[in-house]
């Protein structure tokens, strides 16, 4: 394929694959299958590796999150990102059109309603139609540049379908998980031995702060937006709801369901009929936004030192239900983990019968003042996990119960301790005894998990018979079973337990990873599994590497890389290697490819800034991966060279700073040649 074959092929995939992410994420309308979608990005993937020159800051394959980040650059909002008054009544809700009414005493006003989504606030920048930028609220005049995080979201174009678009636009509005998405996230979580997040908002909110942007790449974000920064080149529509058309025109997503209001009662009667269907959206919403519909007239309302004065913000009253918490019982999960439950009256609560909920950990428990006996208040947090909100303190009787958190695993009455190395800022209490019953139970229904080692029948009923009769105390000796062992158990009829044992016997030809991400090492998930067996080509090579070794694979990092060389350095877990490899699995990897031989610049990492004199970005960037060096966006203590060239601005005075070797276009050249 030539160059200008090339060239054109790679414009029209790109162009169909934006087309793809526009009907897939906004429209929610998808015309052709996953197979088919995957099958052109990788097409785009294989040309930009054979033609390094047409990767562009806008083509779909820089979604995947670049090098991790030292920090987040504090920037300056080009105007203000303003927060919303808000408003709890019907009578306030008239109360503010009553004020907005004497500021335009000759006006006949209109309303827009929109759904006020529980997420996190963004400005995301756009100049002459590519991002270029996005920014958190922060103090409303400075924000955080979060672009690496934001440019992952797939709903989220990298260029507006536009033929003439604004010389600068900036767009606001919330970043967000979905439901759906939230709840896979927690079982990820689980599954790779780490604490649920609470709520939608703040999983969002740590993901938008992930100095890894591959870690963003991971979750399900969203953005909806419904408001304007700063706007340079154009005409702005004359009303929100034009806007709001506007937005979507550009191929960013808008809010799908508003109501247009003229008078007070009706605002009133949107807000409530948002409230009877708000629970069907996928993402969580705690409220109602009113806006003046004219964008013209809203210049002459003003606003006060922090909010509009043309809108205002209606919250809903969280659905919650009163009733008495009869216990408080400890799950040990398969990492030793003990999480406190609180075991309730059945109380019906959005939908469903709520029998039990979260205390989340000691503290929670302790900072609520919760005790058994207690009449409580409950809610879904983030109207998807039950949760403890509150204790109803006037309607304590003084048989109450305080809970003492247990100072032994209550499992296996071994002295548990307090860990704060797992991060998120909460201690979490451990049960220390990798033989403890719940951690055996765990880690063997782990293994067969579909999404690890796929065992037919090993859930939790067999797994619970497996450890209480003693036949199977870790997941090597799972491979030592017999039918007729199996077929003795309870309930357990011969076919039954011969489809066990032949799912046993299947599971010795699974892929590496999933042996992996089924041994349960913590922080290692299925695609840190596959990324691990990717870049090493047996099990016996990621045994042997160092934490240095492996921090420096893709997708891997300190954090990981430590975790899984103490997993490997536990004697214990090395024998247990060992019995499988005796057992016949497999631990050679059908993922890993050998690398070619090595260029001049294996290893190194090169940023390029400014303008050179005569090549391109793109031409430098060719050359650098032509003798296998990396190049990267960011300046770090990694990286090795910088190459600068006019108006290289920050990035070239962060490696004076840091002391990386600066190259100007002629020494960058020798080097190339050398």
């Amino acid at each position: 394929m030539t160059k200008e074959d090339a060239q054109a092929r790679h414009t029209r995939l790109a162009e169909e694959i934006r087309g793809h992410d526009r009907v897939y994420y906004i429209e929610a309308n998808p015309v052709v299958s996953d197979h088919e979608y995957d099958r052109l990005y990788h097409e785009l993937l294989d040309l930009e590796k054979e033609h390094p020159e047409l990767v562009s800051p806008d083509s779909p394959s820089q979604r995947v999150g670049g090098e991790p980040l030292e920090g987040f650059e504090s920037v300056r909002h080009a105007v203000p990102m303003m927060s919303l008054d808000n408003t709890y009544s019907p009578e306030d809700v008239g109360k503010f059109v009553e004020r907005v009414q004497k500021l335009l005493p000759e006006e006949k006003l209109g309303w827009i309603v929109e759904p006020k989504v529980d997420g996190v606030a963004i400005s995301i920048r756009y100049e002459n139609g590519v991002l270029t930028q996005a920014l958190t609220r922060g103090d409303g005049t400075t924000g955080d540049d979060v672009s690496a995080n934001i440019k992952t979201i797939r709903g989220l174009p990298l260029r507006l379908n536009s033929d003439a678009p604004p010389e600068v636009l900036e767009v606001r509005g919330e970043v967000y998980l979905s439901k759906s998405g939230f709840a896979k996230l927690n079982e990820k979580r689980v599954a790779d031995g780490e604490e649920r997040f609470a709520n939608p908002r703040n999983a969002t909110a740590g993901t938008l702060k992930q100095l890894d942007p591959r870690i963003s790449a991971e979750r399900p974000l969203h953005v909806v937006l419904y408001g304007l920064g700063q706007f340079e080149g154009g005409e702005i529509p004359a009303t929100q709801q034009a806007f709001l058309m506007w937005l979507k025109e550009l191929g960013l997503s808008a809010s799908k369901r508003v109501w247009e209001c003229v008078t007070a009662d009706e605002l009133v009667k949107a807000i409530a009929e948002l409230d009877d269907v708000r629970d069907a959206f996928d993402f969580e919403t705690d409220g109602a936004v009113i806006k003046l519909n004219d964008v013209g007239l809203r210049d002459r309302c003003g606003s006060t030192s922090k909010a509009p004065r043309w809108a205002i913000a209606y919250k809903y009253a969280p659905e919650q239900a009163e009733t008495t918490l009869n216990a408080i019982t400890i799950q040990v999960g398969r990492t030793g983990a003990l999480t406190p439950v609180a075991e309730l009256e059945p109380v019906f609560l959005a939908g469903t019968t709520v029998k039990r909920a979260t205390l989340h950990n000691e503290e929670d428990m302790r900072r609520k003042g919760v005790r058994i006996g207690d009449r409580v208040i409950i809610e879904k947090a983030g109207d998807i996990i039950p949760a403890v909100v509150r204790v109803v303190d006037n309607k304590r009787t003084g048989e109450e119960e305080e809970f003492e958190f247990p100072a032994a695993c209550p499992e296996c009455e071994t002295e548990v301790t307090r860990d704060t190395a797992t991060g998120g800022g909460n201690v979490v209490i451990r049960c220390q005894n990798p033989d403890c019953p719940a951690q055996v139970r765990g880690r063997l229904e782990h293994f067969c998990a579909r999404g690890a080692m796929d065992i037919e029948g090993g859930g939790e009923v067999m797994v619970r018979q497996l450890v209480g009769n003693g036949l199977a105390l870790d997941v090597a000796e799972l491979y030592r079973l017999k039918v007729e062992e199996v077929t003795a158990l309870e309930r357990m009829g011969e076919k039954s337990a011969k489809n066990f044992i032949d799912g046993i016997a299947a599971s010795k030809e699974r892929e590496l990873w999933r042996l992996i991400f089924g041994l349960g090492i913590l922080h290692v998930g299925a695609g840190v599994a596959k990324a691990l067996t990717r870049s090493l080509p047996d099990l016996d090579a990621i045994m042997q590497s160092s934490e240095e070794q492996l921090a420096e694979l893709d997708d891997i990092g300190p954090i990981i890389a430590k975790s899984v060389v103490a997993w490997f350095d536990d004697g214990r877990n090395r024998d247990l290697i060992e019995h499988l490899r005796k057992a016949g699995l497999q631990f050679e990897s059908l993922l890993y490819k050998p690398a070619a031989e090595a260029g001049a610049f294996a290893g190194k990492t090169f940023v390029l800034t400014g303008t050179l004199p005569t090549l391109k970005r793109s031409e430098a960037a060719a050359r650098i991966e032509a003798l296998d060096g990396k190049v990267s966006s960011s300046v770090s203590k990694k990286t090795d060279f910088v190459v600068a060239g006019e108006d290289a601005g920050s990035k070239l005075a962060k490696a004076e700073k840091l002391g990386v070797e600066i190259l100007d276009e002629a020494a960058f050249l020798k080097i190339c040649d050398d």
